[in-house]
């Protein structure tokens, strides 16, 4: 796949917004108590046709913060081993800084003042967002704190659909459930799923190329 160049027109498309996909994995629903185990953001980019696309995935495992929970039920779901020697693991403020440097790097290429979280069940991953950067001490979060962009919704009035892999299978895009729960697997898929409702939003003729 040819990736389109960071420019600024996806600042225009999105009112100074740049959309990052997130997925996290956790111990749990609760963001204040329950542990981060797992995060990844997909950077899409626009070409100067205005069609979007996804050009890159920044992830890490990310070890439970202290007295993080780690529910089993929750646990039993995802498949995480958070003693796995392979895991490789970081502490939450070196994932989150990571992923941070390269999202205002972007940013700041593309001319956006701020990032927004797209995700499926966007507030949880948000949430999940917030409360680790909250306990990182991180005072530069790039993400909007509470506004979103929800695939839910997104492919609902698409699609008539809003559980992921149904979504995913209307819109012909390959589903893989033994891959799913994965952070990364999770939010590839669901970036390609944005950019096809975006992109098709724009084909019907919501959203045109039009010189400043």
């Amino acid at each position: 796949m040819n990736q389109p160049a960071p420019n600024t027109l996806i600042a225009r498309r999105f009112r100074g917004f740049l959309p990052v996909i997130i997925d996290v994995e956790t111990g749990g629903i609760n963001a204040q108590t329950d542990a981060l185990l797992e995060i990844a953001a997909v950077i899409v980019r626009m070409d100067w046709q205005g069609r979007l696309q996804p050009a890159g995935t920044l992830a890490h495992h990310v070890q439970p913060f202290a007295g993080g929970r780690l529910d089993p039920a929750s646990m039993a779901v995802n498949g995480i081993d958070p003693d796995h020697p392979f895991r490789f693991a970081v502490p939450e403020s070196e994932a989150l800084e990571a992923i941070f440097r390269e999202v205002r790097r972007e940013m700041r290429e593309t001319g956006c003042t701020r990032a927004v979280l797209v995700g499926h069940n966007a507030f949880f991953d948000l949430a999940f967002l917030n409360a680790a950067a909250a306990r990182a001490k991180i005072k530069r979060n790039p993400f909007h704190p509470f506004s979103s962009f929800d695939t839910v919704s997104l492919a609902g009035l698409a699609y008539g659909q809003t559980v992921l892999a149904r979504a995913l299978h209307a819109a012909g895009i390959h589903w893989d459930e033994r891959e799913a729960h994965s952070a990364i697997y999770d939010a590839e898929r669901t970036a390609e799923l944005f950019c096809l409702i975006v992109n098709r939003w724009q084909e019907l003729g919501g959203w045109l190329v039009a010189d400043d």
